[in-house]
Formats: C-alpha cells, structure tokens, sequence
C-alpha cells in the first residue's frame, strides 16, 4: 500500500499582506483563488490528500476552509490542524475565535506541540508541520518573516515548494 502524499501551508498573516484584513478586497479573492488552484493541482497531479494547516489568522485558514470545501468534490481529503499551543486563539476577536473553532470542527485531526506559548512555539509547529509533509505550499512576499523561516526549512529538508507571491499571485515551484 502506498503511503498518503502529505502538504502544508505556510503564509503571512493578513496584516502584512496588501489587502490586510480585507477580504473582500479583490487582491485577497484573487490570491484565495490561487491557493485553491495549487491545492487541486497537489490533489490532481501529486496525490497529495492529507493537508496540515497551522491554523493562523489568514493564509492558514483560508487554505483549511478550501480544503472544507473541496472534500465536496474530494470526500478523501483529510485536513490535520497543527496548533503551536492551547492559547493560540486567545487574544484574538471573538469573530475570528468563532471562524478558528469552526474549522478545527472540522478537522480530522488537531495536533496540539505545547500547552504553553512560548517564543518559539511557532517556529516548532512550522517544523512540526514541514518534517510531516512532502509538499509546502507557501504565500512568501520574500521578505524575511517566520513564513521566510518556514520556506528555509523546506528547501534545506528537500520538500517540494510551491511560492506564490502575495503581491501579484505569480507561483513559482521548485
């Protein structure tokens, strides 16, 4: 039997993305279509079922409720969220604690690495999230970041990299 293809995500968070917190924004639909047609070209041409999200505000959650979306088409798909802590929801606004519990419902697997937060309990659920997975899907500006960080470590650990620019949605594959 062969072993289920695996992809994460890794992005920024929405304020330091052009349209900010604006999804409405069409650069911010533009950009969700594009993670969309990566995943489906991950589910298609790779095999890939199995999706890890990191569940941060933005890039992490948009492509978790894709994924929602596409087991309409794709009833396999599984959706794993990687928390970096118990309390990684805590002091956000009570809408974006309704939109981050409304996902996690529908998980098929949440994977919590520590009860605490600490300074570098993100970075160990990036790695957590990388070392898992075969393919890493990536909205990276280039600049340097904890997504930059997180893309570091797929290159160096040989992962498949798929980059798409926040600014103008061009994808690059490596």
């Amino acid at each position: 039997m062969n072993r289920v293809k695996k992809c994460c995500f890794t992005g920024h968070r929405p304020q330091n993305l052009p349209f900010r917190f604006r999804e409405e924004d069409e650069r911010c639909l533009r950009l969700k279509e594009v993670l969309r047609i990566e995943i489906e070209k991950q589910i298609s041409e790779n095999q890939v079922l199995y999706f890890i999200t990191g569940m941060a505000l933005g890039v992490d959650q948009w492509a978790a409720e894709t994924i929602v979306e596409l087991r309409k088409q794709y009833p396999q798909l599984y959706l794993e969220a990687a928390i970096p802590c118990d309390t990684q929801a805590a002091k956000w606004s009570e809408k974006s604690k309704e939109r981050y519990h409304r996902i996690l419902s529908c998980c098929d697997k949440i994977t919590t690495l520590q009860k605490e937060y600490t300074k570098d309990c993100m970075e160990k659920r990036n790695r957590y999230m990388v070392d898992c997975s075969d393919a890493v899907i990536a909205v990276w500006d280039g600049t340097p970041s904890g997504t930059g960080k997180t893309v570091t470590y797929a290159k160096s650990q040989g992962k498949l990299l798929i980059t798409i620019n926040p600014q103008n949605c061009e994808t690059i594959s490596n």
